[in-house]
């Protein structure tokens, strides 16, 4: 059987499945109750994911009713079975939905991108509290402010605390090993708790007024601040005294720039959705303790022919379910918001509320955010058009055709041939696929052998492309010379994928940006086009987030191999010995610079065992 009949004959079986699925008996078999639907097609792929409150009202919806949207008709013309779920409320309906929506990614639904490494501001559960930046899981242990729009903004509200209120920042392992004050005392960032020259209780006081400044109440923390040094005037403590008057000053020459505040000292999004030009562009403004740290922009998938509405309610679901959420989230465009604010304060464990009709102050945030979100528009607009001329200089200066619009670039990255780490980037709809980029752990036969290591990256690539888990690039751009560019020919003859179009980008002779040479197989000559060149732009972005990525992967495998396997080696040295050693001297790198006295008195370890220690590490 030839390739075009397996091929015909699956589009007829597919249709044929899609033509036994009866609406009709669905809609008799289902309750009047409230759950969770799922469409998928033919080939099982799903196409969308709801939630509803009559179960049975909601999907005979889709099936019984005419007039539906090109974008709904065409999906319901693809069903070929719906799953169903009832459960006992609307809100764990709700939940539900977004786990599967998750999942499952459907076709059909609005999907924003899971981003989940938000930075907050955290206060250890220690004796002496550590201020410190944060991503990640939260631990109930510790006490954690935001989330916040960027990790500068993170940075920006540490250094405020650490100005005004001296917390510690030093890792535990560093506090607790210092015999003096570090610089940042000197400077008057810490109150050198790591050497007693504070006691627990100012301490705790201290922390305590920077909690209440992070929850907008900066009123409060001057007169509590006014109080212990009127305390400590009358107790005839003038040095206590005038470190809290010192505190004060500097919390009111905060107090006196130019913020923008809000009058009401809480945490609040606005979330507004713009629709321009055919591209939907959704800015949540952050207010923190009454401050306004930044704004971030998304852009959902599957959302071209939405409504505005269902592109808000889809953000306020994906984003705010099972992850921290402020007190008020206002989102003039949202509608039937009860179920969600209900769950939302349920695993808030405080009422969360959802503002649609904003009044006052609130408005002038909502004018905010559409401003963020029309500007983000324009900017992505403006360089997909850039991205658009510079492929299609590309593809002229190449000669390939305009069907040539996915790109895959490949680099190796490894330090004298240690920790060897190729990286896949991706170029596709005028954009950097980042949730597609991937990396290989590479491990030629010879150390630093570079051929051998693309060979190995791109055979593993391809043959997953090949089985169907990727798609075929249109173009595949190799880092580096005719040595590599030879490599990867090879590969892709192997592999079958004859059809890929494929180049090199090396550094030139005087290895200058704007100098590369393109490097094509079976051509002896290399290319080189102009510096101002728009195609050898677009090159050279490409190479250069392959790069980038490739350091980074390498980097992280090298410190891991370094933190770890040097111990692993060394006899006599299990898990607990080794957790020991890196809790007390911080690391590695501190082990290394310990005497054999020092690794002696971490508990555990024998004169004898120290000495075989030294001796591994130098």
């Amino acid at each position: 059987m030839t390739k075009v009949s397996r091929i015909n004959r699956h589009v007829v079986d597919a249709e044929a499945r899609a033509a036994e699925f009866d609406a009709r008996e669905l809609i008799a078999s289902l309750p009047h109750l409230p759950g969770v639907y799922r469409m998928f097609d033919a080939a099982g792929g799903a196409l969308y994911v709801g939630k509803a409150r009559d179960l049975k009202k909601r999907v005979a919806s889709y099936f019984q009713k005419s007039g539906h949207e090109p974008r709904i008709a065409a999906m319901i013309g693809q069903v070929a079975r719906v799953e169903t779920t009832a459960v006992r409320s609307e809100g764990e309906a709700l939940l539900l939905e977004n786990n599967l929506i998750k999942a499952l990614e459907p076709r059909y639904n609005i999907l924003y991108r899971d981003d989940k490494s938000y930075p907050y501001i955290c206060l250890s559960g220690d004796t002496y509290p550590q201020l410190r930046f944060h991503r990640g899981t939260l631990d109930r242990k510790h006490r954690y402010f935001g989330p916040f729009p960027s990790a500068g903004a993170v940075r920006e509200g540490i250094a405020l605390l650490q100005k005004v209120f001296q917390l510690r920042t030093c890792e535990n392992t560093v506090f607790a090993n210092r015999s003096r004050p570090c610089m940042l005392h000197q400077i008057e960032r810490c109150t050198a708790p790591c050497v007693g020259l504070i006691s627990e209780a100012d301490y705790a006081q201290d922390v305590e007024s920077a909690l209440l400044f992070l929850q907008g109440k900066t009123d409060e923390v001057l007169a509590q601040l006014k109080l212990q040094m009127d305390e400590a005037s009358a107790g005839l403590e003038f040095e206590r005294a005038a470190r809290v008057r010192d505190k004060i000053a500097r919390l009111s020459v905060l107090q006196s720039k130019q913020f923008v505040e809000s009058a009401t000292a809480t945490d609040i999004d606005v979330v507004v959705a713009v629709h321009e030009q055919n591209v939907f562009a959704l800015n949540v403004v952050m207010i923190r303790g009454g401050r306004h740290v930044g704004d971030r922009t998304f852009f959902p998938r599957h959302a071209e022919s939405g409504a505005i509405t269902d592109v808000v309610t889809a953000f306020l679901t994906q984003h705010y379910v099972e992850r921290p959420v402020p007190r008020t989230i206002v989102a003039p465009q949202a509608e039937e918001v009860d179920a969600l604010a209900e769950v939302l304060s349920e695993q808030s464990q405080r009422k969360v509320e959802i503002v649609t009709h904003p009044g006052g102050e609130r408005r002038v945030w909502v004018t905010m955010a559409t401003q963020n979100a029309t500007l983000a528009i324009r900017q992505r607009l403006a360089q997909k058009a850039t991205q658009e001329d510079r492929l299609a200089a590309l593809q002229e200066a190449l000669h390939l055709p305009p069907t040539v619009q996915r790109i895959e670039c490949f680099d190796v990255s490894h330090t004298m041939g240690e920790a060897a780490v190729a990286s896949c980037v991706i170029f596709d709809k005028l954009a950097m696929q980042t949730s597609e980029y991937r990396r290989f752990n590479v491990t030629p036969a010879q150390a630093g052998d570079d051929y051998a290591a693309m060979r190995e990256a791109l055979t593993r690539r391809c043959a997953r492309i090949v089985a169907g888990e990727y798609s075929a690039p249109d173009l595949l751009v190799i880092d580096g010379g005719r040595g590599q560019v030879s490599v990867a020919s090879d590969v892709l003859a192997e592999q079958g994928l004859h059809q890929t179009a494929l180049i090199g980008i090396a550094k030139g002779p005087e290895r200058k940006p704007g100098l590369e040479d393109i490097v094509l197989p079976g051509r002896e000559a290399v290319l080189n086009l102009p510096p101002d060149h728009p195609g050898l732009h677009l090159l050279q972005q490409i190479r250069d987030e392959a790069h980038r990525f490739a350091i980074q992967g390498h980097r992280a495998r090298r410190a891991k191999a370094r933190n770890t396997s040097t111990l692993q080696e060394i006899s006599g040295i299990g898990a607990k010995r080794r957790q020991a050693l890196l809790a007390h001297f911080g690391g590695l790198k501190g082990m290394q610079s310990a005497s054999v006295e020092d690794l002696a008195r971490v508990p555990g370890i024998s004169h004898a065992l120290a000495e075989r220690i030294y001796s591994e590490l130098h």
